[in-house]
């Protein structure tokens, strides 16, 4: 007997299993598929989309499972969610080596695809900014749940319409920033705007712009917390970073550092505490890891002075 005499060909919608069970308003013939319940007669729905909740996958051994129909998850870091095909190159799925003549094929499919593969200039843009944004947060090392932040930022930036007669660069380069300031990851914009190879003051504009618009729930920068990554950067004594870390806390407590930069008011403590303990680092060093110039770095060294002599007096 043939194969196909044995199984019926169609659907899977189509293939249909009589119920004994009647149809509680007519009492009537109810007929099940793969879809629904519903009675013959009056039409009723008893039952639809019986959905099978359980993992899909199938276990060939105890430690190794198959999965079907399980794609990779949805990200806010591609322009279309992850959604989109990609055409090999040199193999097929089965890992086998593909011919020449498939290989010119794949070619031009992907040409083909490449061409085709944004709708509107809007969306090239998208895609253009959150590689953008993604390049970044590789280079600053950050972390996939700081990336994805930056990615719904400069999503939402792009909603706004914040992009018309901006640089993408620059509101891509502010969004790595402000997601870095909401999870308190001390990278300043100067290393922000040095890997995203932007002028400073246009990454600084662009955040404004963020913070103004979209209203990022950002606390501010204190100079105690910068102490750890300059005290790291100079390669400084525990000695001296706790000295500095008391008198960033003294500033902040006080009047001192209102007002002030906090990377010069951090640089100027830890210069005051090398020179209290003798390992005598320069104004230039410390200035060009804090990212601020060594006249900012005396002017703090001198209001601290009189605050300490005030303190000491009293």
């Amino acid at each position: 007997m043939a194969t196909r005499d044995i199984y019926e060909r169609g659907f899977d919608e189509d293939v249909s299993t009589d119920n004994t069970t009647a149809c509680p308003e007519c009492n009537g013939r109810v007929r099940t598929n793969t879809v629904e319940t519903a009675c013959e007669d009056c039409g009723l729905v008893i039952d639809e989309q019986q959905i099978d909740h359980r993992p899909e996958w199938r276990t060939f051994d105890d430690d190794e499972s198959s999965s079907k129909r399980t794609g990779a998850p949805l990200t806010v870091a591609r322009h279309d969610r992850g959604l989109s095909t990609e055409i090999g190159r040199w193999r097929d799925a089965s890992g086998n080596q593909l011919s020449a003549r498939k290989r010119r094929q794949l070619g031009r499919l992907r040409r083909e695809q490449r061409r085709g593969r944004w709708r509107s200039k809007s969306e090239r843009n998208l895609a253009h900014g959150l590689g953008e944004v993604r390049r970044i947060a590789s280079a600053l090392g950050l972390s996939e749940t700081v990336r994805d932040q930056a990615c719904q930022l400069f999503r939402s930036a792009k909603h706004e319409d914040l992009l018309r007669g901006r640089s993408i660069e620059a509101i891509a380069a502010a969004s790595v920033y402000g997601a870095c300031r909401c999870n308190n990851s001390r990278v300043t914009r100067g290393e922000v705007a040095e890997r995203a190879q932007v002028k400073r003051s246009r990454v600084v504009n662009a955040y404004k712009t963020l913070n103004t618009e979209l209203g990022l729930p950002v606390t501010p920068v204190t100079p105690q917390s910068l102490i750890p990554r300059l005290s790291s950067e100079l390669a400084v004594k525990d000695t001296v970073r706790r000295r500095a870390l008391e008198l960033a806390e003294l500033a902040h407590g006080s009047a001192i550092a209102n007002g002030r930069q906090p990377a010069g008011v951090a640089g100027a403590c830890l210069y005051i505490a090398s020179r209290e303990y003798g390992q005598g680092l320069r104004q230039t060093d410390i200035a060009e890891v804090a990212g601020t110039t060594a006249a900012t770095l005396r002017a703090r060294r001198d209001e601290f002075s009189t605050a300490i002599d005030s303190e000491a007096s009293a």
